[in-house]
């Protein structure tokens, strides 16, 4: 018996593809990852971007998404990938997707594919910032807070393993949450929350199978010194790509694409 196709003609071919950042700022970190899927598709038909779609009998935009942060996370620094059928300039389709799409995931950037490889494969590692505000308004509250924070990175940093457990689709799986954490800086601030100081951690974490997140080094944090922030902290990456082995440092991961291909 021959194999059943899909009645009429053929999608039209891929002609750009484009790499794009979002970020997910206030309220929108609360958005799940397939929340955002869903409003990206709407603010594509929205826009009237000329999206190439899969071929069979449930044809879909040609969308690859990469490592998305968690929910509850805001970030500055999600990548994307679309297909095409038309060409567009990038810049149109930045302004364009950013006004289909709601206040809170904001399109940063758009720059055509020019440079070969996986965009995934070039996201090595993403800096974090974590705000640990004290729990009660006052200076000697924010220097508690503070004094604490630092101590207990410096046990973190002192250790060379530390275990901790996170339900995955899986079960509960145990796992090395200090060597993916390349560096830590602590910086004590004030934020905008009246009255309340808060310690700001920075993390240059590598992104190891599994993903060592921002929660899991919390769940360090308690495991080597039984710390817990005295209120939620805010959690926000910063940015994401190619690592640095040599400083640490994580860099643009488009830039190759706007060299033009150059490495």
């Amino acid at each position: 018996m021959a194999a059943r196709q899909p009645e009429g003609p053929p999608p039209p071919p891929v002609v750009q593809k484009l790499r794009i950042q979002y970020a997910k700022r206030g309220r929108l970190r609360f958005s799940s990852h397939r929340d955002f899927q869903r409003a990206l598709e709407r603010a594509l038909r929205r826009a009237a971007i000329p999206m190439a779609y899969s071929a069979g009998f449930n044809p879909h935009p040609r969308i690859s998404y990469a490592n998305a942060a968690p929910t509850g996370t805001a970030s500055e620094a999600e990548y994307i990938e679309i297909a095409l059928a038309e060409r567009r300039e990038p810049e149109a389709v930045r302004a364009a997707l950013d006004e289909a799409l709601p206040q809170g995931l904001d399109i940063v950037d758009v720059v055509e594919v020019t440079a070969p490889g996986q965009l995934a494969d070039r996201l090595q590692a993403s800096v974090w910032q974590i705000e640990m505000f004290a729990g009660t308004p006052g200076e000697e509250a924010a220097e508690a807070n503070d004094t604490a924070v630092r101590d207990v990175v410096e046990r973190f940093l002192a250790a060379e393993r530390v275990e901790v457990q996170r339900m995955t689709k899986n079960g509960l799986r145990t796992f090395d949450a200090r060597e993916a954490v390349l560096r830590i800086e602590v910086e004590p601030s004030v934020t905008s929350r009246p009255g309340n100081g808060c310690a700001i951690l920075s993390l240059v974490v590598r992104h190891n199978t599994p993903a060592v997140r921002p929660d899991d080094v919390l769940s360090a944090f308690r495991a080597v010194a039984d710390f817990a922030p005295p209120s939620p902290p805010r959690v926000t990456r910063l940015a994401q790509g190619l690592l640095d082995e040599a400083d640490g440092s994580v860099t643009d991961p488009l830039v190759p694409d706007r060299d033009g291909g150059g490495a």
